[in-house]
């Protein structure tokens, strides 16, 4: 049974019920020259829900169900840091390698950054994005 605060997808994930709110962040769209290599890379890499997986946008959402967003092709991927994106990890160094063996390349090195950990890499597409170490996530209950 759900509590009151979850949802449960069309794919049968049970997550919490997303917040509105004025100014949240709540939809991305990554370009991907190959969407569905892209899909997959987050899919192992961070365990995103991946929706219309066969079709030539494959849509997300996150493990908190709480941002979403789509592969899109007609869009240059982007290696600067303009806007970066950080995903939130439990372990830094194995999301790190998760990302090399998915078919990533990393930029910055995990490592401690201003007090901060953190690391970046470039996704397949060559996307410029970062994951952070959050203290005591790995021992967090989902």
């Amino acid at each position: 049974m759900t509590k009151a605060s979850e949802v449960t997808s069309a794919e049968g994930v049970t997550v919490e019920a997303p917040t509105s709110r004025n100014g949240k962040i709540c939809y991305l769209e990554i370009p991907a020259p190959e969407p569905r290599r892209s899909a997959e890379f987050f899919e192992r890499v961070f365990a995103w829900n991946i929706r219309f997986r066969d079709s030539d946008r494959p849509r997300f959402d996150d493990t908190t169900g709480q941002v979403s967003g789509a592969f899109v092709t007609g869009r240059v991927p982007d290696p600067e840091p303009g806007i970066l994106i950080y995903v939130m990890v439990a372990d830094l160094a194995s999301s790190a390698e998760a990302m090399v063996a998915a078919g990533g390349s990393i930029v910055l090195a995990p490592g401690r950054y201003g007090g901060e950990a953190l690391a970046t890499s470039l996704d397949p597409a060559g996307n410029l994005l970062g994951i952070y170490e959050e203290p005591g996530l790995a021992t967090t209950p989902r």
